[in-house]
């Protein structure tokens, strides 16, 4: 059983200090149902999950263990470790219950699921050349919005860069206007091209997850980054453009150069949570612009005098985007009214209990 030296996954004194009493550290590289594949320092473990981590989970899926996290393995009589306790996490990328129903309009809980912990960089990693369209730039507004709000840094890679024949700088251009102040690189990694910059990035015991759609590259790119085939990989199919889901489980996979990477599956709707400045980061342009409205509220929909609505007027801001903003604004609107009605629901039950039991302590009464 090959062992690990924590340090290079990422362990320090300040996560040592949170360890409980009688445990020992391990990073979750893999997770299934009520289980976990962990890296600690005596090996690699199967773990299952103590009772109270799943009751928690049940509660609140944000705590359910996830790639990238670290947590403290208790020792059972039988010889067997056990899944204690999550530690505190330093990151979290976090998305939305929201999908779409059958009548095109927004459905939900409001809860979230935690895709990757404990990250230092987030690769929204998005193809070059997307079925018969360019780079969806609004996907990459939206994974670039999630990615500060998880408090890693974000990093846009276009992929399968060899495939653009022509345009590939205006291309660019346009990412880094979708997503201003954040790295955007063209990457190849068949060809190898961008590969050594990509893993700049990383080293020691940085950690990065990529995020993107099927189809993106994502698993050639760690296995370029490894230096090995350490992911299966698959042709986009050649009918739609669309890629197949290779990778169906979310992997944290320790680099021989150093830095470790998360793959994950692809994703084809990711809805937002709890969503504060990471949208006010992406949108920092329309931010500015707003800064000179007449009005302090306007919403930049007809108000005299809107800066934003003008710059659209002199095409200084894409009208594309600013669509994109308002749907994002309604989406994070929306994911938080249901989040606040499920938040009151659960009050509700809590004093149910609480009243019938009283009522019920009355009755017992002598």
């Amino acid at each position: 059983m090959s062992s690990y030296d924590l340090s290079l996954l990422g362990w320090t004194d300040l996560r040592a200090a949170e360890l409980p009493t009688g445990t020992v550290p391990a990073r979750v590289a893999r997770v299934d149902r009520g289980a976990a594949e962990v890296l600690a320092a005596d090996g690699h473990h199967h773990v299952k999950y103590a009772a109270h981590v799943r009751r928690a989970s049940a509660a609140d899926p944000v705590a359910l263990p996830c790639v990238g996290d670290w947590v403290a393995l208790r020792l059972l009589p039988e010889g067997r470790y056990e899944l204690d306790v999550v530690l505190p996490r330093t990151t979290a990328f976090i998305r939305g219950g929201v999908s779409r129903d059958s009548i095109g309009g927004l459905s939900g809980d409001g809860q979230g699921q935690v895709l990757a912990a404990n990250v230092d960089v987030v690769f929204v990693a998005e193809p070059s050349m997307h079925s018969t369209d360019f780079a969806d730039l609004g996907r990459i507004e939206r994974l670039v919005a999630l990615a500060w709000e998880s408090g890693g840094t974000p990093v846009v890679l276009i992929t399968k860069s060899d495939l653009f024949e022509q345009g590939l700088d205006d291309l660019l251009a346009d990412v880094r206007v979708a997503a201003p102040g954040v790295d955007v690189h063209a990457v190849s990694s068949l060809h190898g091209e961008g590969v050594e910059l990509v893993a700049g990035y990383l080293g020691g015991s940085r950690t990065a997850v990529i995020l993107g759609p099927s189809g993106a590259g994502k698993s050639t790119l760690v296995n370029a980054l490894a230096g090995e085939s350490v992911m299966d990989t698959q042709q986009v199919r050649a009918a739609d453009g669309r890629g197949r889901h290779t990778t169906v489980h979310r992997e944290l996979i320790p680099l021989r150069g150093g830095g470790l990477v998360i793959d994950t599956p692809g994703i084809r709707r990711i809805g937002l949570y709890d969503i504060g400045e990471g949208v006010d980061l992406v949108f920092s342009d329309i931010e500015t612009l707003a800064g000179r409205c007449r009005f302090g509220d306007c919403g930049h929909n007809g108000e005299p005098g809107c800066a934003v609505l003008a710059a659209v007027d002199s095409g200084e801001l894409p009208e594309r985007r600013l669509e994109s903003w308002r749907k994002l604004q309604r989406e994070a609107a929306w994911m938080a009214g249901r989040t606040d009605a499920r938040l009151r629901k659960e009050q509700q039950n809590k004093w149910k209990v609480i009243t019938k039991e009283m009522r019920r302590s009355g009755r017992n009464r002598p």
